[in-house]
């Protein structure tokens, strides 16, 4: 796989780019993102804990168009930002300059991690969707636990193998692709079809990956609830299945067959 490719595919379009019909780089645009990405995906922000980070170190591994970052810089903490794709950064940057906030920006491959960032430890390291778009996860894994500290936090969204957005694309599509599961999810992985790489874990597989840590929680959020075509107009109409299904069940449909996995770990000392 070329590194070029996969970066070229996020400069094409930068993750949650199209969550505002404003101009893009303007606050009205900025803050149509913010709403739209943490009303789809609530759990992010439990996730994160933004205001736990106050005046500490955070390393954000992919940044995207900046939505979490701004977070962690309103919540006081003194962040770090490594992206590949230099057009989402740009971006970033742009909503860092409109809300008047700061952060290091590096523009880089997380895999080259320890060349990026040779010297500095963080109290957070957090991930939420990026990792397994890249070639080689477990080098940036093995890497992160050298800018940890013995206090510090990893925090990761992966995506997960089995989840009802994979098992329903599977269904449906699986015989484009001659029922190979891995390349059907590759393939609608996300909103820009054909990702270059998109890998998908089980918890086994975690566990594998995340071996030389002490994992802390692994758990599984997020079934996109919204009707395709309602939804890119900004309008929220859930599918059918979804608006009679009471929250408890939704709830332990997430539980089992959530699309995003999280993972909180610290290192092993």
């Amino acid at each position: 796989m070329n590194l070029e490719k996969i970066k070229q595919y996020w400069n094409n379009r930068p993750c949650n780019i199209r969550h505002s019909n404003k101009e893009v780089g303007t606050l009205d645009y900025f803050n149509d993102v913010e709403r739209k990405k943490y009303k789809v995906e609530p759990h992010i922000l439990k996730f994160a804990e933004f205001e736990k980070w106050k005046n500490k170190d955070v390393l954000e591994i992919g940044c995207g168009i900046g939505t979490d970052s701004i977070n962690f810089a309103r919540a006081g903490a003194n962040l770090t930002i490594i992206e590949l794709s230099d057009v989402s950064l740009n971006i970033t940057k742009k909503r860092f300059d409109v809300f008047s906030l700061k952060a290091n920006f590096i523009l880089g491959n997380a895999e080259d991690l320890d060349n990026l960032i040779p010297d500095k430890k963080f109290d957070l390291i957090y991930s939420f969707g990026v990792i397994h778009h890249t070639e080689n996860p477990k080098k940036i894994i093995n890497s992160i636990k050298k800018l940890m500290k013995e206090s510090s936090e990893l925090r990761i969204m992966l995506y997960s193998r089995i989840s009802w957005k994979a098992i329903e694309f599977f269904l449906f599509n699986g015989f484009k692709f001659k029922f190979n599961y891995d390349k059907t999810i590759q393939y609608f992985a996300e909103a820009q079809l054909n990702c270059p790489v998109a890998k998908v874990y089980s918890k086994k597989q975690i566990v594998e990956l995340l071996k030389n840590y002490d994992i802390t929680s692994i758990e599984k959020a997020h079934i996109f609830q919204y009707k395709i075509k309602n939804y890119l107009k900004n309008e929220y109409k859930k599918r059918f299945i979804f608006s009679i299904m009471p929250r408890i069940l939704i709830n332990t449909l997430e539980k089992y067959f959530g699309w995003h996995t999280l993972v909180k770990a610290k290192r092993i000392h």
